[in-house]
């Protein structure tokens, strides 16, 4: 944290007085903290205390004429490389969901492009209200970093989720909020994860295995490594990691719509997501009634997300990236999957009914033309790691630092040209195939 912009917002709540130790903690690890309160802050600490611990006066009005004559408070959202509201209570939280900006620490909330954390403190109902978690939600969609609550004691005598972290606690997923400077800062990267859904009727879909691990990884490798990173996901039950925006989708379609407005301004775009080649031709209105012994449906091609990014315009073009899971000659048909659509490097691994779907470990092979890496079974947040290191080092020329050695291509592969072919060598129109229809018969 050394060096980071810290501002931190105290709201109303018994809890402000751990935000005291919190300060006092963020320092200690190098870190520069701007407090702003609210009104219901100040009925229970004092801005003296704040600014004692601080260093820094601290700043309570969004109309403070001397601090506004410069637009203080745009000032601010600027200067943050972080915003954490600690307490954050019911009420802010409801406040910040809806996009109030009634107050100082509110408008600043919507004023900043730095990433935004919150603390929840509040009583063990309230934060069970329905009402609290629709809020809470909505936060989350925005991609904005929830940190608690911790379940235990509370000052109201009631047991339950509801208290703020301990301030070590808190310190400690900062940290992972802020990684320090490497070498994809100020790089963006766009990551896919997860299965889709295609609608059958109202109750039933197609979908597969995926369960999105191994994209979560791979963004939150990313990440460590200093990249602004945008997680375009699936279905899933999965935490977002921390310092990451997240887009939830749920068809092949909403994916497609959803990279490609994401898309603008991206260097290394990294395809994890099992998008589904093939969708019902329609969806029925109703639920399919089980009237006879066989029901014959009709599917068409979806929309091939990573060949349409991969066929984008040389200037625009960002580093492809692709995934294969196969079940069988897993490198020929990886290396077949990577010329065809003109990727950068793709990762494969052989995948079964008890191989590598929803496992917390998985092995993989890495190709790119002229060259390939194997990378023996790991946890899939350490093969995402290494699997950044060597897009990095890809893309930025630097030493390969991934701890596995570089086999030589096997004979059987298929010959290629070691020179990254350019962008343009695969025309868009031929980058995606021509729709094609295919008729799926069910049983009982």
């Amino acid at each position: 944290m050394q060096g980071k912009h810290i501002l931190l917002g105290v709201t109303g709540g018994i809890a402000a007085y751990k935000s005291a130790d919190l300060v006092r903690r963020l320092i200690e690890q190098g870190a520069e903290v701007q407090v702003v309160m609210t009104r219901g802050a100040q009925q229970f600490v004092t801005t003296t205390t704040f600014q004692a611990l601080s260093g820094r006066p601290v700043r309570t009005d969004l109309w403070d004429s001397a601090a506004e004559a410069a637009m203080g408070h745009i000032e601010l959202a600027r200067w943050a490389d972080l915003v954490l509201i600690a307490p954050a209570s019911a009420d802010f939280i409801a406040r910040l969901a809806h996009g109030l900006a009634d107050d100082l620490l509110s408008t600043l909330c919507l004023a900043t492009a730095a990433p935004l954390a919150v603390v929840p403190a509040m009583n063990q109902q309230m934060w069970s209200h329905a009402a609290t978690q629709a809020n809470v939600a909505v936060l989350a969609r925005r991609g904005v970093q929830l940190l608690g609550p911790a379940v235990g004691d509370q000052a109201c005598g009631e047991i339950g989720p509801g208290r703020m972290l301990e301030p070590l606690q808190i310190v400690a997923q900062v940290a992972a909020l802020l990684p320090e400077r490497g070498p994809l800062q100020g790089r963006r990267v766009l990551v896919t994860a997860g299965p889709t859904r295609e609608c059958i009727d109202p109750v039933r879909f197609v979908s597969n295995r995926s369960s999105g691990k191994m994209g979560f990884a791979v963004a939150q490798a990313m990440r460590e490594a200093g990249a602004e990173v945008v997680l375009v996901t699936g279905p899933v039950c999965l935490e977002t990691p921390p310092g990451v925006r997240r887009v939830d989708v749920e068809s092949s379609e909403q994916m497609h719509t959803a990279v490609q407005h994401e898309l603008p301004g991206t260097a290394i775009f990294v395809g994890t997501a099992a998008v589904a080649d093939y969708r019902p031709l329609a969806c029925a209105e109703q639920k399919i009634k089980k009237r006879s012994d066989s029901l014959t449906l009709e599917m068409t091609r979806t929309t091939d997300v990573l060949a349409q990014v991969s066929a984008c315009p040389a200037a625009s073009r960002p580093f492809v990236v692709g995934f294969a899971a196969e079940t069988q000659e897993v490198e020929q048909h990886a290396r077949e999957k990577l010329l065809a659509k003109n990727l950068d490097l793709i990762a494969a691994n052989e995948v079964g009914h008890t191989k590598a779907f929803d496992a917390d470990e998985n092995s993989l092979l890495i190709l790119w033309r002229g060259g390939r890496l194997e990378l023996p079974r790991a946890s899939k947040l350490s093969l995402a790691r290494s699997l950044t290191r060597l897009i990095i080092e890809r893309l930025l020329s630097q030493p390969l630092a991934v701890g596995a050695s570089v086999a030589a291509p096997a004979p059987s592969a298929v010959a290629v040209p070691s020179a990254v072919a350019a962008p343009s060598a695969v025309a868009a129109s031929s980058a995606v195939a021509a729709p094609a229809r295919a008729t799926v018969t069910a049983r009982n």
